[in-house]
């Protein structure tokens, strides 16, 4: 068998990619939910944690924009709620500081920080994501050279502009370059249309009923099933990677909150 090239660079999703979301999620709506009980409680017996996402996804069909940041979704959702209820809604911000601490407590997949330290030592890291997660509160931001977010670069997967964004901030080419991401559509399809290879992080041993459409040049449960790949297909790096320039390109800002 012919090895290919090691990437020069290996870009990530992040929820349910190096870490479930689902129960984040729901334990931030609760969290969020008991403050209101407390300290906006006509929001509260006006709304259940069920009507306010409702109410979102509908603000979401009027304006699709909000697509590309969920965290602005949210807070202009409370804005309304607040408005409705006759809350005062200048305590909206102080209720978003709540719901993103706790929207950042995730807890990692067992294989990914030691995962990440070893792919770190054989290519360049970085993550592209629709997501609003913040890596520096999470405790990841070291292991990234670059991190592109939908809401900096104001385009979301699968758009192909975000994950080549993705490459020019690690100053690689797209071929060179391995997308990994739990979503058919979004992560593998959309890096794939873009010109990079893609991997199918498939935790819970889903079946791809796109098999049709969407074909992952590898479908792994883990970073160490990854690494286990790319070992066995692959050459191995000649040299350490070299750093990412430092000045990135536009809509590739730092991912933040």
């Amino acid at each position: 068998m012919t090895r290919r090239p090691w990437p020069k660079a290996v870009l990530f999703d992040l929820d349910d990619t190096l870490w479930p979301i689902v129960p984040v999620i729901r334990a931030a709506e609760t969290i969020l939910y008991t403050w209101l009980q407390q300290h906006a409680p006509r929001v509260a017996a006006r709304f259940t944690i069920d009507s306010l996402r409702q109410a979102r996804l509908e603000l979401l069909a009027r304006q699709p924009e909000y697509a590309i940041d969920l965290s602005a979704l949210r807070h202009a959702g409370l804005v309304a709620a607040f408005g409705q209820a006759g809350e005062d809604v200048a305590r909206v911000d102080e209720a978003m500081v709540l719901f993103v601490a706790a929207r950042n407590a995730v807890t990692l997949y067992d294989d990914v920080a030691p995962g990440l330290a070893r792919l770190r030592q054989r290519t360049l890291l970085g993550s592209v994501t629709n997501g609003v997660a913040d890596l520096a509160t999470i405790g990841l931001a070291d292991q990234f050279q670059a991190s592109v977010a939908a809401r900096d670069f104001g385009r979301a997967k699968p758009d192909p502009g975000i994950f080549l964004a993705g490459c020019a901030a690690l100053g690689v080419q797209p071929a060179d370059t391995l997308y990994v991401g739990d979503d058919l559509l979004l992560d593998v399809q959309g890096a794939q249309q873009a010109g990079l290879r893609a991997a199918w992080m498939n935790r819970s041993g889903k079946v791809n009923e796109l098999a049709d459409q969407v074909r992952p040049d590898v479908e792994v449960d883990s970073i160490d099933a990854l690494l286990a790949w790319l070992d066995a297909t692959h050459e191995p790096p000649h040299k350490p990677p070299q750093e990412p320039p430092h000045e990135l390109p536009h809509g590739s800002a730092p991912m933040r909150v």
